[in-house]
C-alpha cells in the first residue's frame, strides 16, 4: 500500500507487502525489500537498502549526505538489514569516499528515538542504540551492543561485541567487549555481569571473563602484561580470546 499523498520515484523498487505512509518521500536508488513498513513523514534518499520487515517510524530521514565539509556528492551507499526498528525522527547518513562509502546496519536492531548514525558507521546485528544516542563518523559498533540515551560515541570508535554503554556517556576510545563503559569521559566499570547472565552465559564464561576484567583493571598491570597474564591463566575460552583480539587490534586505545 502507498498512500496517495506519498512521492515515491517511479525508479525505486518496492517490494511486496511494503506499506509507505502519508507525505513521506521515496528517492530515485532507494530499493525497499519485501514487508517494509514506511510511516508518515519519511524521507529515504540516495543509494539504499531497506532490508524485509524494517519498520521506520515518523519523520525518519535514511541516505541522505552526511555532515562532512569533505563530501563531494561521491554516490555512496546506505544499506539497512532486516527486522530493524527505527523510531522517530532517527537520521541515518550514507557514507563518504573517506570511510568506504557505506554506511551499514545489520539485522534486528532497535534504533530508538532520535538517535543519529553518522556517515561510514557499521553497526551489527541486534544492536540497541536509546534515545538520541549519537554515532560520529566511522564507528563501528558489533552485534549485541547497546548505546544508552543520550551518549556519545567519538569517530573512528569501537563499540564491542554485547558492550554496554551507560546513559550520558561520552565515549572517545573502544568500548571493551561485554563490559559496562560510563561517565564522560568514559570508564571501564569491568564486566556486564547482569546482561551475560540475560543472555544464558554459562558460569565457566562467566568467570573467566571476569577474572580477565580484573588483571586488566584492577591488578596493577599495564596493558600488556595483563594480556600477557590472560593468554598463561585463561585458555580455549572463546569469549576471552575475542576481548584479547579487540585490544590488540585497537587503534584508538582502550577505555579502563
Amino acid at each position: 500500500m502507498i498512500h496517495p499523498t506519498a512521492i515515491v520515484s517511479p525508479r525505486a523498487e518496492v517490494g511486496a507487502g511494503t506499506f509507505i505512509g502519508p507525505y513521506s518521500v521515496i528517492g530515485d536508488d532507494v530499493r525497499l525489500g519485501a514487508g517494509v513498513r514506511i510511516e508518515s513523514h519519511c524521507v529515504i534518499d540516495g543509494r539504499t537498502l531497506i532490508g524485509d520487515e524494517t519498520h521506520i517510524y515518523p519523520f525518519v530521514s535514511v541516505g541522505l549526505a552526511p555532515q562532512d565539509l569533505k563530501y563531494g556528492g561521491e554516490p555512496s551507499e546506505t544499506r539497512v538489514g532486516r527486522r530493524n526498528q527505527i523510531r522517530e525522527f532517527v537520521t541515518i547518513h550514507r557514507g563518504t569516499a573517506s570511510g568506504g562509502m557505506l554506511t551499514a546496519l545489520g539485522d534486528d536492531c532497535l534504533i530508538m528515538a532520535q538517535a543519529h548514525i553518522a556517515h561510514d558507521c557499521t553497526l551489527g546485528d541486534h544492536v540497541i542504540m536509546a534515545n538520541a544516542a549519537t554515532l560520529a563518523g566511522h564507528v563501528a559498533v558489533e552485534d549485541g551492543a547497546n548505546i544508552g540515551a543520550y551518549s556519545g560515541v567519538h569517530q573512528f570508535c569501537r563499540v564491542g561485541r554485547e558492550a554496554y554503554i551507560g546513559g550520558y556517556s561520552v565515549v572517545v576510545k573502544d568500548a571493551l567487549p561485554f563490559a559496562l563503559t560510563v561517565g564522560n569521559h568514559a570508564k571501564c566499570f569491568g564486566l556486564n555481569t547482569t546482561g551475560m547472565k540475560r543472555r544464558n552465559y554459562p558460569r565457566e564464561t562467566i568467570d573467566a571473563l571476569r577474572h580477565a576484567f580484573h588483571l586488566l583493571l584492577a591488578a596493577r598491570l599495564n596493558t600488556t602484561q595483563a594480556l600477557e597474564k590472560i593468554r598463561e591463566e585463561i585458555q580455549r575460552v572463546p569469549e576471552v580470546d575475542q576481548l584479547v583480539r579487540f585490544i590488540e587490534t585497537s587503534k584508538r586505545g582502550v577505555v579502563k
